[in-house]
């Protein structure tokens, strides 16, 4: 069983007892998207890097930049995992992760406020929290860089990101420190309808939907089954419990 301790960040969250602010994380949110279009390597992808990076200096936490070259169908592109880690006395860990790039479009103007966005406020606003929090293990946050397809979603063209810091985090053994990494993704739907994710971890999903009943948001939580391919797909192949928050029908 999960011990509540290894996850109570995320319950508190939902419960609403934690201090965290819808609010204030669709105001982070529309911070974000009013940077434009923020595909990796742009000009709005740098000023939203340095915006996230500037909140987080605000905060009691560590803060690391996971910079890689990721090899694309157009070619190199830098980019950068930003962490933040809040630490515990424990020796284990919980990730909570998400992605802040949006999709390559060029010649359309792809506000990403649902998809990049909303990952990105959220996890702004657990950053907020979790500074004023006590904790018995440590807790990453994750801002995943290129999650999005450059061309047609692929296993080679898509969560570079995450992919990256999977692999190094399997080497440097953070990777056995985690008790559970819960990765969120358009989760800004007026009408959310999370999905019951099949290639999560279903003993993490379980637990997690049952809490969500127990506070009262069950309804939020969907039984409907779906297999989605998201940033927490290279953490499941590596052991990891692994849980995607998802709302895949937005609109």
């Amino acid at each position: 069983m999960y011990r509540r301790e290894a996850l109570a960040v995320l319950l508190n969250t939902l419960a609403g007892s934690s201090g965290f602010s819808g609010e204030s994380a669709l105001q982070y949110t529309a911070r974000t998207v009013a940077f434009g279009p923020r595909a990796p390597g742009s000009e709005a992808h740098q000023r939203l890097e340095d915006y996230i990076l500037s909140e987080l200096k605000l905060r009691r936490c560590e803060v690391s930049v996971d910079s890689f070259t990721a090899r694309t169908p157009l070619g190199p592109v830098g980019m950068k995992n930003l962490i933040a880690r809040f630490r515990g006395a424990s020796g284990r860990a919980v990730a909570v992760t998400g992605h802040y790039d949006t999709k390559h479009m060029p010649g359309i103007r792809f506000a990403g406020a649902n998809d990049g966005g909303s990952s990105t406020g959220f996890l702004l606003e657990m950053a907020r929290v979790l500074s004023d929090q006590l904790r018995r293990d440590d807790v990453y946050l994750v801002w995943f860089d290129g999650e999005e397809a450059f061309g047609d979603w692929s296993p080679d063209d898509s969560l570079y990101g995450s992919r990256h810091l999977a692999r190094k985090w399997a080497s440097d053994g953070t990777a056995r420190r985690l008790k559970a990494l819960i990765n969120v993704d358009m989760i800004g739907d007026r009408n959310l309808g999370v999905e019951a994710d099949r290639n999560s971890s279903a003993r993490l999903r379980g637990y997690v939907w049952r809490v969500a009943e127990d506070i009262g948001y069950g309804r939020y939580f969907l039984n409907e089954p779906g297999y989605i391919d998201d940033d927490h797909s290279p953490f499941n192949e590596i052991g990891v419990n692994a849980l995607d928050l998802i709302d895949f029908d937005y609109g």
